[in-house]
């Protein structure tokens, strides 16, 4: 669902105004230039003439889509007037700017830690680094208008708030516009909301479907054009003739093409003219695909890569409105995108089959959603054999009895509801937003027991099993790992570690497939700043585990999936401890979440953390066991 932007007014908020010293009018003597008239328009214009609107008014109507195949074929350029290529159109997005009343006079210094330079270029580091800040405040905001919603029955858009509390304070990279390659935005990165595109540069528009630059002239006789530099596909299949390299492109305005209610004529400015101007010049264009997954309310956005217009035309809609067409193709030599995507919803049609499947279901049915078992690299048959469950077992000796109180919740266990006993145990907040993502990183997680009278309770998110369609795959130097074949959010569920608990010293040290709580993990940053969503006031909550006792998991002979995921020290995996009351006991879990958006195809990494130094060793330096294969920039050389 394509998002709409709407200006956020924070409402709790009381501004100090002085009261105004006259109300009788000044007038400018004539010994004195008169300052220039103030301007009142409305927020989409009209505007009058050397008036440029700010951001975010400055987006255009969201462009459509048809994928009718043309029956008559007009070239672009008979729609041209005289004037379309003596001035840039109105409303050029280099006339954007944030204005400084958008920033909260109570925020004037806070520091986003991103210089200047930094912000007019960036780099993976920051590109990573913003979109990980917008994500925790957008889960901050959510999680606020769950329990608002949940009180008066008003949900506003977290997304937009978050977004436009990054604009403003500077919590954003390469707001230089550029053709081509955006520094620190790979292809195959996915987005979940339009508006983290806009944070690195990759996209600007909040709404509009196409975004481009004014290039002058070189020569001062030499005229200004505009250039596209970047499209959203709404569509899904939006290629031809099921070429994922191929794109047919429906140009902006006139109404929805796409839905059959074009209510006018598509006029050749704005975007459309800057994409027959990058026809003319042959210049790439960055396409990003708008694709929908299971849930109609969620989309999502893969960068494709770079793509050339090869061809424009007008044909006449079933109104009988004129509409661009504008096909794209995809530049060679780029690693596959979409092309992946359409590889992966052929294999869960069963058609074609998974190139080098061993077996289709690893879990034998213990999985709601069966887990592949790949090997493209050689021979081997598969792992060796273990019991799959998905449960951790506690011997006899392993006392985790503890006193709990269950909840007792007689309706459902809603955010806000300080009443609910689980929520208490949170700290007053409800730890995951409406659909299961996980807020904060937290020293414990208490979830609801199986025994909760809820008919409908979300406070069960890591019992509810895996939602991902997962595969067990032979890598080339590091034994099986694990990925995913659907695109994973930053905050969301993905499986537990499962096997039998053991004592610190029940554990064997040649026992490859030990989870051990005791080990000393790479700190990082992954909750929300409390000053960018105005918690000054607030202490950080700490971000560490924190185990009531020492707690070894080994899946060696019991596990699950979790047993196949490899180390990596710039890992995308983080683990939360996580506990529920099952027959008046307190169990402890060790749950997997996602750290960023995770593309499908992408190997699930977590840190493995370093042994602390045992009463043997003389010194109190931290030492790893084994060798570092994960090739990230950031590699310590070592784990276990």
């Amino acid at each position: 669902m394509e998002e709409s932007f709407r200006s956020y007014t924070d409402k709790t908020r009381v501004y100090d105004i002085e009261p105004l010293r006259t109300l009788k009018p000044v007038f400018p003597s004539g010994n004195h230039q008169a300052p220039p008239p103030f301007v009142c328009s409305p927020p989409f214009g009209p505007f009058p003439p050397g008036f440029s609107p700010f951001y975010p008014f400055t987006s255009s109507q969201p462009h459509t889509q048809n994928n009718s195949n043309p029956s008559s074929v007009t070239p672009l350029r008979s729609f041209r007037s005289p004037n379309d290529d003596e001035d840039p159109p109105e409303g050029s997005t280099l006339k954007r700017k944030t204005p400084k009343k958008l920033v909260r006079p109570d925020n004037v210094n806070f520091e986003s830690g991103i210089t200047a330079s930094e912000r007019e270029n960036g780099n993976r580091k920051l590109v990573t680094s913003v979109l990980t800040r917008y994500e925790a405040l957008r889960r901050r905001f959510s999680q606020l208008e769950d329990a608002r919603e949940a009180v008066s029955g008003i949900n506003k858009r977290a997304d937009l708030k978050a977004g436009s509390t990054c604009m403003s304070r500077g919590v954003r990279t390469n707001t230089k516009k550029r053709l081509g390659i955006v520094p620190g935005v790979e292809i195959g990165d996915i987005f979940f909301f339009r508006f983290e595109m806009c944070l690195v540069g990759l996209h600007s528009p909040s709404m509009a479907g196409i975004d481009y630059l004014l290039l002058k002239g070189e020569a001062e006789e030499e005229e200004s054009i505009t250039i596209a530099t970047s499209i959203v596909s709404s569509g899904y299949y939006d290629n031809e003739e099921g070429d994922p390299d191929v794109l047919v492109y429906t140009g902006q305005g006139g109404g929805n093409a796409d839905k059959e209610k074009q209510t006018s004529d598509q006029k050749l400015e704005r975007g459309n003219l800057a994409l027959e101007k990058s026809l003319v010049r042959n210049s790439p264009v960055r396409v990003i695909r708008g694709l929908k997954e299971a849930s109609p309310s969620v989309k999502i956005y893969l960068y494709d890569g770079l793509y050339e217009v090869k061809e424009s035309w007008a044909e006449k809609g079933k109104l009988g409105h004129n509409t661009f067409k504008y096909k794209l193709v995809r530049a060679p030599g780029q690693p596959p995108a979409f092309a992946t995507w359409i590889g992966i919803q052929k294999w869960k049609g069963g058609l074609p089959s998974r190139e080098g499947l061993i077996l289709a279901d690893l879990s034998s049915g213990v999985e709601s959603i069966g887990v592949s078992l790949v090997n493209e690299v050689d021979d081997e048959n598969g792992p060796g054999y273990f019991t799959y469950s998905t449960k951790v077992t506690y011997s006899e000796s392993f006392k985790l009895t503890q006193p709990s109180i269950g909840c007792d919740c007689s309706s459902s266990c809603k955010p806000g509801n300080l009443n609910c006993r689980c929520v208490r145990r949170n700290g007053g907040d409800y730890p995951y937003c409406g659909n299961g993502v996980l807020v904060s990183r937290k020293g414990m997680v208490y979830e609801c027991s199986s025994s909760c009278p809820c008919l409908v309770c979300k406070l069960k998110v890591t019992q509810m099993g895996v939602k991902v369609k997962l595969e067990v795959f032979k890598t080339v130097d590091r034994g099986w790992g694990l990925r995913s074949w659907d695109p994973i959010r930053a905050g969301s569920f993905i499986c537990i570690y499962a096997g039998e608990a053991k004592e610190k010293e029940q554990t064997m040290e040649n026992d490859d497939y030990a989870f051990d709580t005791t080990r000393v993990y790479t700190a990082f940053k992954w909750n929300y700043e409390r000053g960018l969503a105005d918690e000054v006031d607030s202490e950080d909550v700490s971000e560490e585990p924190e185990m009531p006792l020492p707690l070894v998991i080994s899946g060696k002979d019991v596990g699950n999936v979790a047993r196949f995921m490899n180390h990596s020290c710039s890992p995308n995996v983080f683990w939360q401890p996580v506990s529920y009351e099952d027959n008046g006991q307190l169990f402890l879990h060790v749950a997997f979440f996602a750290v960023s958006h995770i593309p499908p195809m992408t190997e699930l990494t977590y840190d493995y953390g370093v042994t602390r130094p045992s009463e043997a060793h003389n010194d109190n330096t931290l030492h790893g066991m084994k060798k570092c294969f994960c090739g990230s920039e950031y590699c310590r050389g070592s784990f276990g």
